[in-house]
């Protein structure tokens, strides 16, 4: 590997309707832990208790924070769920400035974009901030297109067939 790659770091963007996306982040999270890396996630919206934090819980490498309560998903965000996201944003800010990982991943980004509970120029602010040498993974549906310009990496998870549309309900250890 060119080492002047591994250097540089680089923006990953994981979108589309498809299922994975958060998948995706936590593999990429999981092998980073294992080349030697620190990771911190940042989970926007998502305030549940999911299988995944157990998982992480074995990597002390890895830090994950939640910066969502209830799932709003279905009706409209509260100025609490504003208020939680912009905090989170803050502190993923901070983080990123300080340069205290190698890794960053804003996890359901998008999601909180297209809810509008912070805005895209305050996201790609806190992009150009990166250091050199550190990854930050965005994650989330509806990524918008300047997030798709800013990302070096886009991935787009596209559904074709899915189990939920013969009303299967989303089961522990596989969709949470």
């Amino acid at each position: 590997m060119n080492e002047k790659q591994e250097i540089i770091g680089y923006i990953h963007l994981y979108t589309g309707n498809g299922k994975g996306k958060t998948t995706a982040a936590m593999g990429l999270a999981v092998r980073a832990v294992g080349a030697g890396k620190k990771v911190f996630i940042g989970q926007f919206v998502k305030g549940m208790h999911y299988a995944e934090l157990e998982s992480l819980k074995r990597f002390p490498e890895i830090v994950i924070r939640q910066y969502g309560l209830d799932c709003f998903i279905k009706c409209k965000p509260t100025q609490r769920d504003i208020d939680a996201a912009r905090h989170g944003l803050e502190e993923v800010t901070s983080i990123v400035e300080k340069n205290m990982f190698d890794m960053v991943i804003l996890d359901e980004v998008c999601i909180a974009l297209y809810y509008k509970l912070f805005s895209i120029d305050e996201v790609l602010s806190l992009i150009k901030q990166k250091p050199k040498g550190m990854e930050i993974v965005l994650t989330g549906r509806y990524a918008p297109d300047e997030l798709i310009e800013a990302a070096d990496l886009v991935t787009e998870m596209k559904e074709i067939k899915h189990y939920y549309n013969n009303g299967i309900e989303a089961r522990k250890g596989i969709e949470y």
